[in-house]
C-alpha cells in the first residue's frame, strides 16, 4: 500500500495490506489506529501485543500456524482503558450477537466466469432489468436462511424464467441488526455470516455469471453502525466519523463518515474496489447519495464539498479500474450532473434512480378515477426532465414497507381493478425510457408489506389471478429482451415521442419508442370507463399487436390473445378500462 495515496485519499487497494492476510502457514494482522496508546491482538481469547510499524500509526503482528476461520479482534488502549473492536478491514465476522472478525483466505475459490467478465458492459445501450432481492427473506429453509451457494440453485432458474438481466442484492456486508437490512454496517469488507462465507458468495456470483445474469451489490458509503465494537471511536477518538454530533450522527441514528479525511476516503473506495475485484460484482448501487451531496441530506444546510470530491474521485477511479462496471446512485436530490463523467465535472455515476418518476406515477395510480383528469400530467412530467440524467426506473424495497403499502395495494379500487391497473402500470413502466428495477414480490402482486423476518408469500401463485400476473410480468420481460427499441435509445431524445398526451378528460395516453429496425407504440386507458380511441400510428409496413394487459391468461377480460397484423396505421381501438396495449411497427 502506498502511504501517500492512503493519507491523501487516493488509495484503492488498502485492503490488500491492512486486515488479516494468510501467507504460507502464518497470518499477518495490521490495523490503522493513529490515536491509540497501544494495540493488542486478541486471538482466540489470548492477548498478543502488536508493534508499531511504518510511521507509527499502524500496528502489526505475524502469528505462525494461524489457520483460516480463526476468530480475532483488536484491543485498542487509550487513556488507561481499552475497547475491543472488530477488524475494519476484516474479510469475515461472527454471526450476531458475536462480533469478532474471522480470518478468511480469499484465494480459496477459482472463478470460472471468464467469458462473462470479458464481455460484460455498463449497458447504456443494452437491456437492464434488475430484480432487487433481500437475501434472507426471498426464500427460507424453514426458519433458517439459505447459504449463498445453496440459494443459487433456487434463484438462478427463477431469474431465467422471469427473463431478468441482473439481480441486485441489498447490502451483504456484515451488520448487527436484521432490521437495518444491511444499511448499518460493522464489517464493510465482510460478507455477512448469516448466509455463509466469502467463498460461498463467490460461488453464487460465479454461477449467476455462468447463467448470463449480472450481479449488483448495494454499497453504503455514507454512514455506519454505532455498535461499540465497530468503527466508532475506533482508536479512542473519532477516526472514521465526525467528532461533533450535529453532523456526526445521521437521521438513521448511525455515524456519518467524515469524507474530508483521506484515510476514510481510501477505506471506502478500497472497499468498493474490493467487492468489484475480489467477488466479481458487476456494479454497485450506492445508498443515500443525497446525504453525501448535502449536509445531513438537507439542501438548506448546503453542499458537502468534501463528500462531493470523494464521490467524483471514487467513481473516476472505479471506472478506470473497472470500465465495464455499473455505478448507480440512489439519489432523491435535484443536484445536477450526477451521471455526467467525473472528468467532465459530474459525479461520475452511470445511472441515477428516477425518484420523481416513481413518486409521481405511484401517486397517480392511488387517485380515484375522477381525480385523474386534474392530475393527468403527473405521468407526462418525467419526460420534461428525463434527458438531464441517465435514469433508472426503480420500484424498490423502500416503496413496500413502513405502512406505504405494496405496489398492488397502492392501486385504486377493488380487487379486480387493482390487478387491471397493475398490469397496465407495468406496461407503462417498461415502455417508458430508462433501465428498470423491481423489488422481489412485486412480480407476483404481493399484498403483504415486506418483512425481513419472513419469506415471500409464494403460496399466492396457487391463486389464478396472481399466477396470471406472474405470467404477464414474464411476458413483458421477455418482450423487453426481444425488442431493442425498449432500451437501445434510452438516453437519446429521438428515441421517444408522445403520440398523444392531451386526453386529460379521458385519461388516455399514447407513446412510441423508436428503434433502429423497429418501433414500439403503446396506448393506455387509465380511466374506469371503456372507451373507443382513434389511434394514428406512423406509417409502417407491418403493425403487430404484441401484448394486451387484459388478455385472459394474464387475469384480464379479453379471451382473444392471438397476435394480430394490422394493415392500416389509423384505426379505432376499443380500450377497456384500466388497460394498456403494445404494438410493434416495422
Amino acid at each position: 500500500m502506498d502511504m501517500h495515496l492512503f493519507y491523501t485519499g487516493e488509495s484503492f487497494d488498502s485492503y490488500e495490506w491492512l486486515g488479516a492476510h494468510i501467507k504460507n502457514k502464518a497470518t499477518t494482522f495490521r490495523t490503522f489506529a493513529p490515536n491509540a496508546d497501544r494495540v493488542s491482538l486478541i486471538l482466540e481469547n489470548k492477548e498478543i501485543p502488536m508493534k508499531k510499524v511504518a510511521n507509527g500509526q499502524f500496528y502489526e503482528i505475524t502469528v505462525e500456524n494461524c489457520p483460516e476461520n480463526t476468530t480475532y479482534e483488536y484491543r485498542i488502549y487509550r487513556w488507561n482503558s481499552y475497547v475491543d473492536h472488530c477488524d475494519p478491514y476484516g474479510y469475515g465476522m461472527e454471526l450476531r450477537p458475536n462480533h469478532r472478525s474471522i480470518v478468511r483466505n480469499l484465494r480459496d475459490y477459482t472463478f470460472k466466469d471468464n467469458k462473462w467478465m470479458s464481455s460484460r458492459k455498463d449497458e447504456k445501450n443494452g437491456p437492464v432489468n434488475i430484480y432487487e432481492l433481500h437475501f434472507g427473506s426471498w426464500k427460507k429453509k424453514g426458519e433458517k436462511w439459505y447459504q449463498y451457494n445453496e440459494l443459487a440453485n433456487l434463484l438462478i432458474p427463477y431469474l431465467k424464467e422471469g427473463h431478468y438481466t441482473h439481480v441486485e442484492f441489498m447490502p451483504l456486508s456484515e451488520h448487527p441488526s436484521d432490521e437495518s437490512w444491511g444499511y448499518q454496517n460493522t464489517g464493510f469488507f465482510a460478507p455477512t455470516s448469516r448466509y455463509g462465507t466469502a467463498t460461498q458468495l463467490m460461488e453464487l456470483i460465479d454461477k449467476l455469471h455462468q447463467n448470463g445474469i449480472g450481479v449488483i451489490l448495494d454499497f453504503v458509503p455514507t454512514h455506519f453502525a454505532l455498535d461499540s465494537y465497530g468503527l466508532g471511536n475506533y482508536d479512542g477518538d473519532a477516526l472514521y466519523e465526525y467528532p461533533h454530533a450535529d453532523v456526526g450522527v445521521s437521521e438513521w441514528g448511525s455515524f456519518n463518515f467524515i469524507h474530508s479525511r483521506g484515510e476514510v476516503r481510501s477505506f471506502l473506495q478500497s472497499c468498493a474496489h474490493y467487492w468489484l475485484k475480489e467477488f466479481h460484482f458487476d456494479g454497485l448501487r450506492m445508498d443515500a447519495v443525497r446525504n453525501l451531496i448535502y449536509w445531513q441530506g438537507n439542501e438548506k444546510r448546503g453542499v458537502n464539498h468534501n463528500a462531493i470530491l470523494f464521490l467524483k474521485n471514487m467513481n473516476h477511479g472505479l471506472k478506470k479500474l473497472h470500465p465495464d462496471c455499473m455505478l448507480i446512485a440512489e439519489d432523491s436530490s435535484n443536484y445536477p450532473n450526477v451521471t455526467l463523467p467525473s472528468e467532465k465535472g459530474g459525479l461520475g455515476f452511470d445511472y441515477k434512480w428516477d425518484m420523481g418518476w416513481m413518486h409521481d406515477t405511484l401517486d397517480y395510480f392511488q387517485l380515484p378515477p375522477w381525480e385523474r383528469p386534474a392530475n393527468y400530467h403527473k405521468l407526462t412530467f418525467s419526460m420534461h426532465y428525463y434527458w438531464n440524467e441517465s435514469y433508472l426506473l426503480a420500484l424498490s424495497h423502500d416503496e413496500v414497507v413502513h405502512l406505504k403499502k405494496t405496489i398492488i395495494n397502492k392501486m385504486y379500487g377493488d380487487y379486480q381493478d387493482k390487478f387491471a391497473q397493475l398490469r397496465a402500470f407495468y406496461l407503462y413502466m417498461i415502455i417508458h425510457p430508462g433501465k428498470k428495477l423491481n423489488f422481489m414480490g412485486n412480480e407476483i402482486a404481493h399484498f403483504r408489506e415486506w418483512d425481513e423476518k419472513r419469506q415471500q408469500d409464494w403460496n399466492l401463485l396457487d391463486y389464478p389471478i396472481h399466477d396470471g400476473f406472474w405470467s404477464y410480468i414474464k411476458q413483458l420481460n421477455k418482450l423487453y429482451l426481444e425488442h431493442p427499441a425498449f432500451y437501445e435509445g434510452d438516453y437519446e431524445k429521438n428515441s421517444f415521442e408522445w403520440l398523444d398526451c392531451h386526453q386529460e378528460e379521458k385519461c388516455i395516453y399514447a407513446m412510441i419508442r423508436k428503434g433502429k429496425k423497429e418501433s414500439l407504440a403503446a396506448i393506455f386507458n387509465f380511466s374506469d370507463k371503456n372507451q373507443t380511441y382513434s389511434l394514428k400510428l406512423p406509417a409502417s409496413k407491418k403493425i403487430t399487436l404484441l401484448c394486451h394487459s387484459e388478455w385472459a391468461h394474464f387475469g384480464g377480460r379479453i379471451k382473444d390473445d392471438g397476435s394480430h397484423i394490422f394493415k392500416n396505421s389509423s384505426m379505432d381501438i376499443l380500450l377497456p378500462s384500466y388497460s394498456g396495449i403494445l404494438f410493434s411497427l416495422k
